[in-house]
């Protein structure tokens, strides 16, 4: 396993296991612009390292991720930043992270302890697995601060939960545990917390031995088809099954079907 501490984030490759750890609990897991442009750097080299097979996004700290460091930020530069500095710096940040998790073709899972607020909560709504704590908590806080979303809430909660809920949650600002948000399917799963671990390893290690090729066309294959119609999903379906028809994965699928075994998948 190789490990490397860059930003506030902790970067490992543990065979075929890309682990990427928010490593600020003295700040609450909250994200500064270094932390995120490393997040950024090392989901786009993923997206072409072909020794992966799954992502993993956890924290070290009693909290996941409360958010973006609006103290950090402020203290980038003693000088009023010009006007527009929020609508051009914000597309190549944060909303660049959570576009990256939802394209990357490699499934993404992430461990939520404690709060996953803001910014924080939009990493977890974008992972395609989300196990968390019972005792953890989901907050949209931005009009209790008095401005609005960003990092794609106003589009991934109505998606997830219906446009009655996500009103709750981003217009009234109320926060959300884990339980009723695996009851709502806002996230995958809720776990006592001394089972979180083991839940999410065991998740990772189905994954990892999964056919890779498959899952990330299928992932893609869903996200386009959120925005489109059932002509364009099945188009999208035709290229998905032309590209994974011809791997080694779908081979070993069906001389294990044939068989009557376990397929190995190796995710080529």
């Amino acid at each position: 396993m190789s490990d490397e501490q860059r930003d506030g984030v902790l970067v490992a490759h543990d065979d075929g296991v890309l682990r990427l750890t928010i490593n600020r609990p003295a700040r609450k897991g909250s994200l500064d612009p270094d932390s995120v442009r490393c997040m950024i750097e090392t989901l786009e080299a993923a997206s072409t390292d072909e020794s992966l097979r799954v992502i993993l996004l956890t924290s070290s700290g009693d909290d996941f991720c409360s958010g973006a460091d609006w103290v950090a930020r402020n203290r980038e530069s003693d000088q009023k930043p010009r006007t527009g500095a929020i609508q051009r710096r914000t597309p190549v940040q944060a909303h660049r992270l959570i576009a990256l998790l939802l394209e990357v073709q490699l499934p993404v899972v992430c461990a939520v302890r404690g709060w996953a607020a803001g910014l924080g909560c939009q990493l977890a709504l974008a992972a395609d697995f989300t196990v968390a704590a019972d005792s953890s908590r989901f907050w949209l806080p931005f009009t209790k601060r008095g401005f609005t979303p960003d990092s794609g809430a106003t589009w991934l909660v109505p998606r997830l939960i219906g446009i009655a809920r996500a009103k709750e949650l981003l217009l009234l600002g109320r926060p959300i545990d884990a339980a009723d948000a695996a009851t709502w399917g806002m996230i995958h799963r809720a776990v006592p917390a001394d089972e979180l671990d083991d839940a999410v390893n065991g998740l990772v290690s189905e994954l990892r031995s999964s056919a890779t090729v498959a899952i990330g066309l299928t992932k893609r294959a869903i996200h386009a088809g959120l925005d489109g119609g059932i002509v364009e999903a099945m188009e999208h379906e035709a290229l998905a099954l032309e590209l994974s028809s011809r791997t080694a994965d779908f081979r070993e699928g069906l001389s294990a079907f044939t068989e009557r075994r376990d397929a190995r998948f190796e995710g080529r």
